[in-house]
C-alpha cells in the first residue's frame, strides 16, 4: 500500500518558512519522497507500518497549514495516469518490479 502526503503550509514569515523546511526534511526521513510539489508518497509494507508513519507525521505537523494523508493500494497506484511535458522524471508507474517480503 501507499500512503500519499498531500500539504499546504504557509510560508510567509521566517518562522513559517522554518516550519516548512523542517517538516519536509522531517517527512523525507519517514521515507516519503516527492511526486511532485507537496505532493509526497511512501511504499508502506502493512496498515500497522501506515499507522506508525501517520502518527509520525502528525507530531512533525507544523502549527499552521494542512496535512492530508491517503492510503491506496498497489494497484490503484500504478493506475495512475502521468501526463508529462518536457521535464523527465524516474517516477516508477507500476508494480512489476515490487518486491515484499
Amino acid at each position: 500500500m501507499r500512503l500519499v502526503l498531500f500539504f499546504d503550509l504557509p510560508i510567509e514569515k521566517k518562522e513559517q518558512r522554518r516550519d516548512y523546511t523542517r517538516f519536509v526534511k522531517n517527512i523525507k526521513k519517514f521515507g516519503f519522497y516527492m511526486l511532485q510539489e507537496s505532493v509526497y508518497v511512501k511504499l508502506c509494507i502493512d496498515n500497522q507500518n501506515s499507522d506508525f508513519t501517520i502518527m509520525k507525521v502528525k507530531s512533525v505537523k507544523p502549527k499552521d497549514g494542512s496535512v492530508f494523508i491517503l492510503t491506496i493500494t498497489e494497484k490503484q497506484f500504478s493506475n495512475i495516469n502521468i501526463i508529462l511535458g518536457s521535464k523527465i522524471t524516474d517516477v516508477i508507474d507500476n508494480d512489476e518490479r515490487l518486491v515484499i517480503l
